[in-house]
Formats: structure tokens, C-alpha cells, sequence
């Protein structure tokens, strides 16, 4: 087969809002709420006419940091730029491709939002939302999955045709430990009382989580004391198991991270847990990350980017200055991570790891985990279904179709359908059939328009 030619007809952003059963706390931000996007759009391909969806949280304190703006100007950021997006994609008349338009359209609607004052980090939210639902769009017209259809060149991307695409059938979960969590069922603190695990110690039992992701504060005393803490805990109920450390820009120069990493090491306590470490995530603050080498730190385990991922160079750059590779998030396009993973595929040694931002149950997760999968990463981080009770406040009808139409991916539990993970692992095959990772779709109708 060959790249598919199509025309964007129409695009329609809607949102509905998320309320967390547990506060998430990450870096400098805690949060408790925040709206889920959604795109739907119509393609016309060789004069048929066919929907594709994609589903994202818009989460605060994380595409800008800048402490002066609220939670609320954080999503006004998003849905500009989804807006810009629209605008963008809808005007960009007849492509050759879908990677096509994602060159011209998502290029223009990129510089619009940055031209606005958005980071550019903010400003791919809208262009990586509308990329998967017209991929979506383009792989139900030809009747293929997102492996298969990759494999066929469908989208038109440089990169497919020399990487090693995985239809997996399953990946294992890395669970999320923030910086407000319990640790121990004893604990103090917030428990919904709901039937789903509120403490770390429960999601083990749970789930059988042998995967974790330990948020870092940036400062000593209290990681070394939390990291201590959970280390403990891992000891006892989570058999052999493996973490990476995550700094969410943290830390403000390399002398800062280097002094933290020291301290850490210098701890009794800790030397388990840092020999099953895999990797640091994004320590440095974005507007040092890709200026300051990190080669004289002697860090021993891979330091990869995260936040810096806001241009086509950067991951060259962060490997010129030591770090050993990148994340893949759906929320930052999944041409970044397939430009990712080729470029990976090509040093051995390099990572590319697959992080969320508490994707949700449906869509989001859905497209997430087959996108990370599919570049080879056999662990990601999945934590919706810790700090959202399943679907929320989606309509039961709704949440309802995801299970059935995924019965791998989802069970029934307390009464209600969530994200099913067994022996720590998330069962993938109900995932590539046609389309972007589902077969169902979101009551268009019960959501709130973005305008």
C-alpha cells in the first residue's frame, strides 16, 4: 500500500471534566481536577467520508510551569491551542498524506499559539490531538490497525518503513508513586473509601505491581526520607522489582542535580533501590536541560528528556550533552515518537521509555499504551486508573461500550468497568483492530464544545 491522500473536512473539540479520587502531586503542582479533551474529525478519503477520535487530559503545571498562572490559565493555554489547531488543520485543503498535513497544518498551528505566548511545549497539545484522530480516520478507511497500517506506510511517515513495529499483546504497567501518596495502608491521609486501593501497599496487592515511577521534590532530606520510605515498602510486597526516578525539572543546574544524585547514593537505605533503577527522568528545568552537559556527573544510570521534547532537534541535542534518550507521550504527537524511536533504533545503548499524564480510561489510554508499545517499550507508566475512578463522570452507557467493545482491557470492578491489570501487566490485543487503538467511541452528544 501507499500513503493514504485525504481532505480534513470538519474538526469538533468538546472537554469534560476530571476529578481526581486522589490528589496527584507532581514537582511544585498538586492536582485535583482538570478537563479531558476530545477531537472528533471527518476525512474525506477517495470520496468516502470517515470519522476518527482522540482524547487527551489537558493537566496543569506541566506544559508551562510558571508559577503565576492558575490551573485555570493552564487549560485556557490547551484549548488555544487546540483551537489554533483547528484552525490550521481545517484550512489546509487536499494532502498527499496524513504526515503531510501534520508538516504544513501542525507547523502553522504551532507558530500561531508560540506567537501567542504559549510554550512550544504547550503549544503541540492541539496539533498532537488532531494527528491521532485523523490517523484514526485514515486506518479505519483502509480497514487496519496502527501497527499494520504503520507497517503499510498509510500515514506517510519517513520512519516506519525501518522500524521494528511490535503488535504486542501485552505491557507491563509502571505505577506512579507522587509525591502526595500513601505508602503504607496505616498512613494517614485521604481514602475515598470506594473499593479501588489508596495506598501503595494496596495497589501492590491489587495489581500485582512489580514497575514503579517515584516522583523526586528536588530537595534532599525529604526525598532521601520518602524514597526510604517506599523502598521499604517495595522490599516487602514487590518481589523483584524495578523503578525509575522522575525529576518533572526539578532541579535548576547540574550542580544542584549533582549534589542531590551524591546524597542519594550516600544513603544506606537507598542502595537497593537504586541498583534496580532503570532511569532519571527529566531532572533539569527546561530552560537548562539542553544547554548544560551532564558527562562530569557520572550519574550510572540513563538520564533522559521529557519536558525538553519541544522540537524536532531535540533529542539530538540532549545526546550531545549526555543524556541517554526520551520519553513517548501521545500528548506531545505521535510523529515525535516515531522521529524518536527511530533515531533510538539507530545507537545502541539509548532509551525511549513510555510515560502519561494519567491518561484515562477510553481513548487516551487506548491510543497511549499502543503508540509506546508498538516502538518496543515493554514498560510504561499507566496511573489514570489509580487517581480516576474508571471512567468518572462519563455516562455509564459510555463506559459501558469501552469494556465491551476491549474486554481484555477492561474488568469490572466495585461495581464499575476500569482499566484491568493483572501481575502488574495491561493486556493489549483488544487494541489493534481498525482504526487508533479502539472501538468504540465517546457520546459526543454528553460532552461540553470547545468553541
Amino acid at each position: 500500500m501507499k500513503a493514504v491522500a485525504l481532505k480534513l473536512l470538519s474538526v469538533a473539540l468538546y472537554e469534560r471534566p476530571v476529578t481526581l479520587r486522589l490528589p496527584f502531586r507532581f514537582g511544585a503542582a498538586t492536582v485535583t481536577r482538570c478537563p479531558q479533551a476530545f477531537v472528533r474529525v471527518q476525512v474525506e478519503i477517495e470520496g468516502r467520508r470517515v470519522d476518527g477520535a482522540s482524547a487527551e487530559l489537558m493537566v496543569p503545571k506541566w506544559f508551562d510551569k510558571h508559577p503565576e498562572l492558575t490551573h485555570e490559565q493552564n487549560f485556557e493555554q490547551l484549548r488555544q491551542s487546540l483551537r489554533s489547531a483547528r484552525d490550521a488543520y481545517t484550512g489546509a485543503g487536499p494532502m498527499a498524506s496524513a504526515h503531510r498535513l501534520h508538516q504544513e497544518a501542525g507547523s502553522a498551528a504551532i507558530a500561531t499559539s508560540v506567537a501567542q505566548g504559549l510554550p512550544r511545549l504547550a503549544a503541540q497539545f492541539g496539533p498532537a490531538q488532531l494527528d491521532k484522530a485523523v490517523a484514526d480516520a485514515v486506518l479505519k478507511a483502509r480497514g487496519l490497525g496502527w501497527v499494520r497500517g504503520l507497517r503499510a506506510g498509510l500515514l506517510g511517515d519517513p520512519w516506519s518503513p525501518s522500524l521494528p513495529l511490535v503488535e504486542a499483546a501485552s505491557v507491563t504497567l509502571r505505577h506512579t508513586v507522587g509525591l502526595a501518596d500513601r505508602l503504607q495502608d496505616r498512613d494517614d491521609g485521604h481514602d475515598p473509601q470506594d473499593g479501588l486501593p489508596a495506598t501503595l501497599e494496596a495497589a501492590i496487592r491489587a495489581y500485582g505491581l512489580h514497575h514503579f515511577k517515584l516522583k523526586l521534590s528536588g530537595q534532599i532530606e525529604p526525598d532521601r526520607e520518602r524514597l526510604a520510605r517506599i523502598a521499604a515498602v517495595l522490599d516487602t510486597h514487590a518481589g523483584d522489582y524495578r523503578v525509575t526516578l522522575d525529576g518533572n525539572e526539578t532541579f535548576t543546574d547540574t550542580d544542584a542535580l549533582g549534589q542531590h544524585w551524591q546524597a542519594l547514593q550516600a544513603t544506606p537505605a537507598l542502595q537497593g533501590l537504586l541498583q534496580r533503577t532503570l532511569l532519571l527522568e527529566q531532572p533539569l528545568a527546561r530552560k537548562v536541560a539542553l544547554e548544560q552537559p551532564l558527562h562530569a556527573l557520572k550519574i550510572p544510570v540513563p538520564v533522559i528528556l521529557d519536558e525538553s521534547d519541544d522540537s524536532d532537534d531535540a533529542l539530538e541535542r540532549g545526546l550531545a550533552l549526555g543524556y541517554r534518550g526520551i520519553s513517548s507521550k501521545a500528548c506531545k504527537g505521535i510523529y515525535r515518537s516515531l522521529h524518536s524511536a527511530a533515531r533510538i533504533a539507530r545507537t545502541p545503548g539509548l532509551l525511549l521509555s513510555g510515560e502519561d499524564l494519567t491518561c484515562q480510561a477510553g481513548l487516551a489510554v487506548q491510543q497511549d499504551c499502543l503508540l509506546a508499545s508498538s516502538l518496543g517499550v515493554t514498560h510504561i507508566e499507566r496511573n489514570g486508573h489509580h487517581y480516576v475512578d474508571g471512567f468518572g463522570i462519563a455516562p455509564a452507557e459510555e463506559a459501558t461500550a469501552f469494556a465491551r467493545a476491549h474486554p481484555h482491557l477492561y474488568d469490572d470492578t466495585a461495581g464499575r468497568p476500569h482499566l484491568a491489570v493483572r501481575q502488574g501487566q495491561i493486556a493489549l490485543q483488544d487494541l489493534h483492530a481498525p482504526g487508533f487503538g479502539s472501538s468504540a467511541a465517546p457520546l459526543w452528544d454528553r460532552l461540553t464544545p470547545i468553541l
